[in-house]
């Protein structure tokens, strides 16, 4: 009987990203691992799922040096490649699944449109311990080696003690040479002050590309991801699938009984 915890890792850069390689790198030792990852870019899925056209799967044959993983890419989304692994593809229940290391914050209110986090709350929807991991850079070589040690002390702690039912993990890392520790903490209050450049095609007709700044809306507060981020700290913030509002649920009640 093979003892030895069962990992489930996928990502939002898709299966050819630095990331994915560097997470499956820091942690195969600690079990058997299947990845099942995008094809190609999924950024900004969130928890988006694929149900109008058909979702394909297929064994990739290139195999992670040291590592003995098994590498599936999929042509859905990080939820989808969620489900169809749990559906189809792994042999059990997962012990944890991992998501990312993804090439960009997924702190403060990213988390709401990250197909990284969508992913591990995925996984928190089927009661498995779930973390998602992100870097600040964006750069495709970003460096992953400072963080390996914490994405393993981490990941190695959540399989020796779980997560409550209907929580996972969000951990960002800051791009920097060297961590100086790590804060457990709520994430920002911030919001994207979304601009859209106009742009005109050869053919005379308008298209738009997003850009946009993240604003914080209480940047004096220094309990938050983004506060200790900018201090060179790892952050974690346990992030909740329910999003029931229950501190305002008697007040609206009285409301509508008047």
């Amino acid at each position: 009987m093979n003892n030895r915890p069962l990992i489930l890792i996928t990502n939002d850069d898709g299966y050819q990203a630095k990331g994915i390689e560097s997470l499956v790198r820091s942690i195969c030792h600690l079990g058997d691992v299947i990845v099942v990852a995008p094809d190609g870019p999924r950024s900004g899925m969130s928890s988006a799922i694929t149900s109008i056209v058909p979702i394909r799967v297929s064994k990739v044959k290139e195999i992670i040096e040291d590592c003995d993983v098994k590498i599936y890419k999929c042509s859905g989304t990080p939820v989808d490649c969620i489900k169809l692994a749990l559906n189809q593809l792994t042999p059990r229940k997962p012990d944890i699944i991992l998501s990312g290391i993804n090439h960009g914050s997924n702190a403060s209110i990213n988390v709401v449109y990250s197909g990284t986090m969508g992913a591990a709350l995925e996984g928190c929807i089927s009661r498995i311990p779930s973390i998602g991991f992100s870097i600040e850079s964006h750069s495709a070589d970003a460096d992953f080696t400072p963080f390996m040690e914490s994405v393993k002390h981490i990941t190695v702690d959540v399989l020796k003690h779980g997560l409550p039912e209907g929580i996972c993990l969000n951990v960002n890392y800051p791009d920097v040479k060297k961590l100086k520790g790590t804060k457990v903490c709520r994430q920002a209050d911030t919001y994207w002050s979304e601009e859209f450049q106009a742009c005109v095609d050869p053919h005379g007709k308008n298209y738009y590309w997003l850009t946009g700044m993240p604003v914080n809306r209480k940047p004096e507060l220094d309990n938050t991801d983004d506060f200790w981020l900018s201090k060179g700290y790892a952050t974690v913030v346990p992030t909740k699938v329910d999003l029931t509002a229950e501190e305002f649920i008697r007040e609206f009640e009285s409301r509508l009984a008047q």
